[in-house]
């Protein structure tokens, strides 16, 4: 019998590319859902998947999920600022197992509350199934070997020109010149959302303009890796739009400005606009630093470099990546966490499966 995995807001940005990857994959039935009839027949035209137009946060969900016999659901429809977690809790009842694609610490982070609802129905919820935290954390995992202890962690985001869906702009714009916390001497800092900028020159991307965003991994890595300091950063590939974010961040924290949402949407027009200037490169980088095992001082650099506007697959794959390995038998444990600790770095390559456009590059430095 194969393996049934539901899409949450299949159609959308994130969603397609998912739906894309394991509707060709054997053994996999992949269901499309969302709200829009028109955008999921469209979808269907161009996949071979099934479709059910109906509302994964309302009444009689968790109903649907049992006729349709869903072994894993996806849930890619942000932004999930503010979003309750009635999906998850629909899966809970209808003993389906969860993922999403949240990169909203306070969502992340704040999924045990259906620790004891999951394991109690015997069903895994994973929470952040994405670039933040799964990848990062997957790449760390793989690499701390040669530390004894990693006192700091810097790591973040640039994308290329390509935007990615709206939803996912107002998500990330929610707290533009708002303060997030990250970590100072261990202990919470506090810095204003989409300010800070940094200019840093990324290998094979030059220059780009990063700027201080909110994230999981700023509560999970503290405790995960011990780092008493952590920092992440994210931008946009090209400048005029790093300092837009930033203007508008500025123009809230002064008072200018109060709701973001219409500012994004008019943010995200522009940037669609200018998407034909970009040159399709992205990256994740992670530094880190520490001691090695002789108390030596030890660095850790690494780099996920995406071509040719390959960057939307990588926060995509972790899911997809989960979902082939849940296929061929894995099962996660019970119960309601950040996604961190499931997927290999292998796996997630080979679920991207575009190894001439995604580039890792891994560089210890200190005694060998």
């Amino acid at each position: 019998m194969s393996f049934r995995v539901l899409v949450v807001g299949g159609y959308g940005n994130f969603g397609s590319i998912i739906c894309r990857h394991l509707a060709g994959a054997a053994g996999i039935e992949v269901i499309a859902t969302g709200r829009d009839r028109t955008r999921l027949d469209a979808l269907a035209e161009h996949l071979p998947l099934q479709t059910v137009c109906t509302d994964a946060q309302g009444a009689g969900f968790a109903d649907t999920l049992r006729e349709l016999q869903v072994d894993l659901l996806i849930h890619t429809g942000g932004p999930f600022q503010g979003q309750p977690y009635q999906v998850a809790e629909h899966c809970i009842a209808a003993g389906v197992h969860y993922c999403d694609l949240a990169d909203c610490r306070t969502f992340v982070n704040g999924i045990h509350v259906l620790d004891q609802a999951a394991k109690t129905a015997g069903v895994a919820v994973l929470s952040g199934c994405s670039s933040v935290p799964s990848l990062a954390a997957a790449l760390l995992d793989e690499n701390r070997a040669p530390f004894k202890r990693i006192d700091r962690i810097e790591h973040g985001i640039s994308s290329s020109a390509k935007m990615p869906g709206l939803a996912t702009v107002e998500g990330v714009l929610a707290y533009a010149g708002k303060p997030i916390l990250q970590r100072r001497n261990g202990k919470p800092y506090a810095v204003a959302g989409w300010l800070g900028l940094q200019r840093r020159n990324l290998p094979g991307l030059g220059w780009r303009w990063l700027a201080n965003v909110d994230v999981p991994d700023m509560d999970l890595f503290g405790e995960r890796y011990g780092a008493t300091d952590l920092v992440f950063k994210a931008g946009p590939g090209l400048m005029p739009g790093a300092l837009a974010n930033a203007a508008l961040a500025l123009a809230r924290r002064v008072g200018l400005i109060g709701d973001p949402t219409p500012w994004a949407k008019r943010l995200h027009r522009l940037g669609s606009a200018c998407e034909r200037f970009g040159d399709g490169l992205s990256a994740l980088y992670i530094e880190a630093s520490g001691v090695d095992h002789n108390d030596q001082p030890r660095h850790l650099n690494i780099q996920l470099t995406a071509r040719r506007n390959k960057g939307p697959e990588i926060p995509s794959c972790a899911s997809v990546a989960l979902a082939l390995k849940m296929m061929n038998g894995y099962r996660p444990a019970a119960g309601a966490r950040p996604c961190v600790g499931e997927i290999s770095v292998d796996e997630y390559l080979a679920a991207i499966d575009a190894p001439q456009d995604i580039h890792l590059d891994v560089r210890h430095q200190g005694q060998p």
